[in-house]
């Protein structure tokens, strides 16, 4: 299984997709606080739809709580438009965790440096970056099609 993380979500429409994505790929969801809403935000469930019941999610109150109980941090990968190795150079593993920041303002430089391997999504550069909810799709597709080959 897949860990897909976010830390500090901000918009509910974008989680309740990712939720839906993560049931939908049997991945894991770990959602980092602060949030930019109450997880029973009817902007989430109806993002969600009636999958939020099927989905396998942590919350962590603060990074350091979910950095405890990771087990290999060299399988953590960030995700940022600041980083120069696509994600797409990878070669990802069931298992992995795949981290993206909150919409606004991405990952924060002191969270970037807790974590060696940090990925991109090739992009125009007419756009900033994709939406988040995207963005993860790009990312978990890819790395289920690699885990998918090496069966």
């Amino acid at each position: 299984m897949l860990n897909v993380v976010l830390v500090e979500p901000e918009i509910p429409n974008n989680t309740g997709n990712i939720g839906r994505l993560c049931v939908g790929t049997q991945s894991r969801l770990h959602l980092i606080h602060p949030f930019g809403f109450v997880i029973n935000d009817k902007n989430l469930k109806r993002s969600g739809l009636d999958y939020w019941v099927h989905l396998d999610v942590t919350e962590y109150q603060n990074v350091d709580e979910w950095v405890k109980q990771i087990p290999d941090h060299s399988r953590v990968f960030l995700m940022s438009s600041h980083s120069e190795k696509s994600y797409l150079e990878n070669e990802f593993q069931d298992g992995d965790w795949l981290v993206f920041g909150k919409e606004s303002v991405g990952l924060s430089k002191e969270f970037m440096a807790r974590f060696e391997n940090h990925l991109t999504i090739p992009m125009s550069p007419l756009i900033r970056s994709f939406n988040i909810a995207n963005s993860v799709a790009f990312v978990v597709g890819e790395a289920k099609r690699q885990i998918a080959l090496k069966k």
